[in-house]
C-alpha cells in the first residue's frame, strides 16, 4: 500500500479513534462521475451532504481509493469547504486490501471516492476483503460513497467488470453477440438505492447505449432479475444521490436512465440482441430522476433488432 497524506494537515492523526465515532453524518449519500475532468460541484455536495448542509461548522475526513496512480486529489478536495483531511491509498492487492491499518483507516473517513482505473483490478483485489467492509462502515453512518469511470461502475449492483477481455466490449460488439467476452460481479458493495442496477459511464463520447442495453438484457435473461435499470453518464457529468434516492445530474453532460422490465426477445450466445421497448430517460445538467419511484412518464421507447437500433435511442 501507499499512502498519500495531504502535507497541509500531515499534523492530524487519521488514526485516531475519535475518527470513527458515529459523527454528525448527514448520509447516506453517493456521487457517480462519467469519467473525464471531474465535477468539483458534486464533490463539495457530497461533502456538505454528510456534514450537514454548506453551512454547517462540521468537517469531515476524506480517503480517495485507488489501485495505481498518484495523489492528484489531495490538493483539490482539501481546498474545499468543510473538510478536515484528504488522504490517497493506493491498494493494488488483496493483501493489502486485508492489512488491519488500511482497515482502521478506511473506516474513520466519512466520504469515500473511488478514482478512475479498472474495475476489474478492483473486484479481484477488494471484493471480500477487510477494505469492502470499512467502505460499507463508512456507508452505515451516514457518509458519502463516490467515485469516477470505473470507481463508479463498481457502485452498481450488477457490475460490468471487464474481466473477459482485454480490452472494454463497445457497442457494435455487444449488441452482435451479448455474451461474449461479458461477464458481470454480483454481490459486491450493494448499496440501497442501487439496487438492480448497472452503471456505465463514458457514456456520451464512447456511444455506449448499445452496451448498457445489453448488459440490461443479461441481467434479465440470465435469471438474475425480472428488470433492471441502467445509469448512463456522460463524461465530465456527475450524479449526485441524496439519501432519499433522488439524484441530481451535475455537470456538462446529461445521463441516462434505461429500463428493461421484460424477458428480451433474443439473448443467446453468439446470435445478436433483439429486445423491444426499452424506457429510456434522458436526464440533462440541474434535473434529477427518482430512483425508489421511477417516474411513469418523460421516457422515451427504443428497440434493438437483431443487432440494430429502432431509431437515434440519444
Amino acid at each position: 500500500m501507499i499512502r498519500y497524506l495531504n502535507d497541509i494537515t500531515s499534523d492530524v492523526d487519521s488514526t485516531s479513534v475519535s475518527g470513527y465515532q458515529l459523527r454528525r453524518l448527514a448520509g447516506p449519500v453517493h456521487i457517480l462521475g462519467g469519467g473525464g475532468p471531474d465535477v468539483d460541484e458534486a464533490i463539495q455536495w457530497m461533502i456538505n451532504q454528510v456534514r450537514g448542509g454548506a453551512n454547517s461548522e462540521n468537517k469531515v475526513n476524506v480517503v480517495i481509493i485507488r489501485a495505481s496512480g498518484n495523489d492528484d486529489y489531495n490538493r483539490l478536495i482539501y481546498a474545499m469547504k468543510g473538510v478536515k483531511y484528504v488522504e490517497t491509498l493506493i491498494i493494488p492487492n488483496r493483501q493489502d486490501a486485508n492489512r488491519i491499518d488500511v482497515f482502521d483507516k478506511v473506516r474513520n473517513a466519512d466520504v469515500i471516492f473511488f478514482a478512475g482505473g479498472d474495475q476489474c483490478q478492483y473486484i479481484r483485489n477488494w471484493k471480500n476483503t477487510k477494505l469492502e467492509v470499512a467502505v460499507k462502515s463508512v456507508y452505515d453512518k451516514g457518509g458519502g460513497i463516490g467515485g469516477t469511470s470505473a470507481g463508479a461502475m463498481i457502485q452498481s449492483e450488477y457490475v460490468y467488470d471487464s474481466c473477459a477481455c482485454i480490452d472494454s466490449i463497445e457497442t457494435r460488439e455487444v449488441l452482435e453477440d451479448p455474451y461474449r467476452n461479458i461477464t458481470f460481479t454480483y454481490n459486491f458493495l450493494q448499496w440501497q438505492h442501487l439496487r438492480r442496477t448497472v452503471i456505465d459511464t463514458h457514456f456520451d463520447t464512447r456511444k455506449r447505449m448499445g452496451r448498457v442495453m445489453a448488459f440490461i438484457a443479461r441481467q434479465i435473461q440470465d435469471g438474475v432479475a425480472k428488470s433492471a435499470l441502467g445509469i448512463a453518464i456522460s463524461e465530465e457529468t456527475s450524479i449526485a444521490i441524496d439519501k432519499y434516492g433522488r439524484a441530481k445530474v451535475m455537470g456538462r453532460g446529461a445521463a441516462y436512465f434505461v429500463l428493461g422490465d421484460h424477458l428480451p426477445e433474443i439473448c443467446r450466445p453468439g446470435e445478436p440482441l433483439t429486445y423491444y421497448d426499452y424506457k429510456i430517460w434522458r436526464v440533462p445538467r440541474g434535473e434529477s430522476f427518482d430512483l425508489v419511484n421511477l417516474p411513469n412518464r418523460g421516457y422515451y421507447y427504443r428497440s434493438v433488432e437483431r443487432g440494430r437500433f429502432s431509431s437515434d435511442p440519444y
